[in-house]
């Protein structure tokens, strides 16, 4: 099977050890409980008197410190009476080492060493201590005692600065101070300086001194010199800063600053920065001050080297003098930050570029004059508004001067008033232009003297047009313009020439009445001379169409061929007289309808209209044949082509032949006409044979029908 390890039998009694160790601990918490619960002694109140004796006054002064105070004390007490328990715990009970006891502080008092000797023999040490002391103890001389009290005199009512009151610019504020601290250091250096020196340059100066203590003597002079001084700088800085309690606000300096307008920007004057550096500025003037006060020991010496008194302030008391001042600072111009960003809350705006966004968006779009005027009474009342604000505002640090800034946005709510305001006084006086453009287009149209009738008649619709609508309308334009002035005259100021615009505008209607009432005479003056212009047109034209059927009789007796050519220009001569007669006739025609008279008609016209073109085609048929022919006859023979010729011969044969049968029928249809009119028979059979036998016209085509058969004949042979 092998061999196998047998675990370890268990402990006797470990619970039992448990339970004993836990005893120990619950036994020693109990008791070291109850030890703490027995009363103290409490720490006596001499102590912590001497305690506080030991702090500067000048750290306890102010509602806070004494507040702070107080909680200093009571966390003595406290420490003090911890202290104590543990301290009889300690020495009462022993912690016993067990488990669970480790984080207890409370272990046995410290045992003195054995076998360690710490005793030291301190008697000839005190001695010589003091006999020391006894030799370098200048302070206690006679001559350093006179110091102090020259330096508790001059100094101890002395402050480098005498703060002003009342408001004061920052600039002015470190001029004052500069000058204050030059002024009083010139002071002390002309006073006080030369009682000192008068002081040591006295015989009995240095009595009581050994040569070879002298330098040390007046090493302890300058240092005492220089507590003095420092001393005179730290209750000046601390003064200044007292200034700025804010528990005690009675003696607070008052500042002038500005709120400003300036290149589109609205900003404090002096800056919140220029300030507080201005107020900074004082603590380190005050600083600057006695920093080249010689000492007196060079001063004595002199020689070519001088050495100087050591006044600089220490670093913690500037450090302190300016994180107080910047609390102050900050503090009170809370009040004076709000004040302004009230304004740029509520005027910002018009400045950062939101009010010319809204004008040119506004200005892009159709928009009506009373949107226009609500627009601009909204920067307008906006002006009136921060005009009606306070010119001063009061805190307690600050005299806040707003005018520049109201003035600023004032004019620049102005600005885009006026923008808009141009805006609609162009518009206003386009429109009024273009109203008087209108009345005198109208007086124009109204006085101009027709040169024909169917101008006359526009003029005379148009005017009753005018009348009516045309009147009305403008009339509506000049009530608007009215009302569009009543707003105007109140915000704008016009040129001269806009007021006489303006007054043109309201005139017109009182001077269009007297130009209608003439343009009515004019128009019946030009309608009674169109009148009778038009009766001498139609006599005219009648005397015209007599003399045009009289030429029209001649064609008939047109019978020689060797007249041709003048047959065919006088035709056309007639021709072109009947197409004027046939423009005038239409012209009169339109001429009685614009007077609404009834048409008159011209038969005569149309009868020489259908007779003459007979004549027309025949004579220029017969010209063409005769230039034909006599190409043919005189021309050169090889042009001739025999087959054309023929063709063209055969086409005027039959052209004259239908110009014959025409004239024939027109001889028979005039026959007709005649024999219903006449009412002896035998006379116009009489008539009829005379004509039938004598017609020119028939005769000469007949001739030519004649000429082209013989030239037919010849050509043949």
């Amino acid at each position: 099977m092998g061999s196998r390890v047998l675990p370890p039998p268990e402990a006797p009694f470990s619970g039992l050890m448990i339970m004993i160790l836990l005893s120990f601990q619950t036994n020693y918490l109990f008791m070291k409980k109850c030890v703490e619960s027995n009363p103290v002694v409490p720490i006596q109140q001499q102590w912590l008197t001497s305690m506080l004796t030991l702090v500067p006054q000048s750290l306890m002064e102010g509602k806070d410190r004494e507040l702070l105070v107080e909680e200093l004390l009571d966390e003595v007490t406290k420490d003090f009476e911890m202290s104590m328990k543990r301290c009889v715990v300690r020495s009462v009970l022993v912690k016993p080492d067990v488990k669970g006891l480790e984080d207890e502080k409370e272990g046995p008092l410290p045992v003195s060493p054995l076998g360690l000797d710490f005793s030291r023999p301190w008697h000839n040490s005190f001695i010589q201590a003091r006999s020391q002391i006894l030799t370098n103890l200048h302070i206690l001389h006679p001559t350093l005692k006179i110091l102090l009290d020259i330096g508790y005199t001059t100094f101890s009512k002395l402050l480098i600065v005498d703060f002003l009151k009342g408001p004061i610019d920052c600039e002015s504020l470190k001029n004052d101070v500069s000058l204050n601290c030059s002024k009083t250091e010139e002071k002390l250096l002309n006073t006080w300086y030369p009682r000192v020196i008068n002081l040591f340059t006295r015989k009995e100066a240095l009595e009581g001194v050994k040569s070879d203590k002298v330098d040390s003597f007046y090493n302890c002079v300058a240092t005492l010199m220089s507590n003095q001084l420092k001393e005179l700088l730290r209750r000046t800085v601390e003064a200044y800063v007292k200034l700025f309690d804010p528990e005690d606000k009675r003696w607070l300096p008052l500042f002038k600053m500005e709120l400003t307008f300036d290149d589109e920007k609205m900003e404090f004057y002096p800056s919140l920065q220029d300030l507080e550096e201005a107020i900074l500025f004082i603590v380190t003037r005050i600083g600057q001050t006695l920093q080249n006060v010689q000492t007196v020991h060079s001063w004595l010496a002199g020689g070519a080297t001088t050495a100087t008194l050591d006044t600089e302030l220490a670093d913690h008391v500037i450090a302190w003098a300016s994180s107080t001042l910047k609390r102050a600072i900050q503090a009170n111009l809370e009040g004076p930050k709000e004040h302004f960003e009230r304004y740029v809350e509520r005027y910002g705006w018009l400045v950062d570029g939101t009010a010319d966004t809204r004008i040119e968006s506004f200005e892009a779009e159709e928009h009506s004059f009373d949107e226009y005027t609500a627009f601009i009474d909204e920067f307008l009342s906006l002006a009136k508004e921060i005009m009606s604000l306070p010119l001063l505002a009061h805190f307690p640090m600050v005299r806040l001067d707003c005018d520049d800034l109201k003035q600023g946005l004032t004019d620049k709510a102005k600005s885009f008033a006026n923008i808009l305001m141009e805006r609609i006084v162009a518009n206003h006086i386009a429109e009024n232009e273009k109203i008087c453009k209108e009345f005198e287009t109208m007086k124009e149209r109204a006085l101009k003297v027709p040169e024909t009738t169917e101008e006359m008649m526009e003029m005379i619709a148009y005017v009753e047009k005018a009348k009516t609508a045309g009147i009305q309308e403008l009339l509506i334009k000049i009530k608007e313009c009215q009302r569009r002035m009543n707003y105007l005259l109140d915000v704008f100021i016009f040129a001269p020439e806009d007021l006489a615009l303006n007054a043109t505008v309201l005139l017109w209607p009182q001077k269009i009445n007297p130009i209608f009432d003439e343009h009515d005479d004019l128009i019946e003056q030009s309608k009674r001379k169109g009148e009778n212009e038009l009766l001498a047109k139609r006599e005219k034209l009648i005397l015209e169409l007599e003399k045009q059927t009289r030429c029209m009789e001649e064609f008939t007796e047109f019978s020689e061929l060797d007249r041709m050519q003048q047959y065919v220009t006088d035709m056309r001569a007639l021709q072109k007289r009947i197409q004027e007669a046939e423009e005038t006739v239409t012209f009169i025609n339109k001429e009685e309808t614009l007077f609404k008279w009834e048409l008159t008609e011209y038969p005569v016209l149309e009868s020489l209209k259908v007779n003459i073109d007979p004549y027309q085609k025949l004579f220029v048929l017969i010209l063409k044949w005769q230039r034909a022919e006599k190409r043919w006859m005189d021309g050169a023979f090889l042009d001739l082509n025999g087959e054309i010729m023929e063709t063209e011969v055969d086409e005027f044969f039959r052209e004259i032949y239908k110009m014959l049968k025409v004239f024939q029928q027109k001889q028979k249809k005039a026959e007709l006409e005649k024999k219903k009119t006449l009412h002896r028979r035998a006379i116009v059979e009489e008539k009829l044979e005379e004509e039938k036998k004598d017609n020119p016209t028939i005769i000469m085509c007949s001739s030519v029908m004649e000429q082209i058969k013989v030239f037919k004949v010849k050509k043949t042979h």
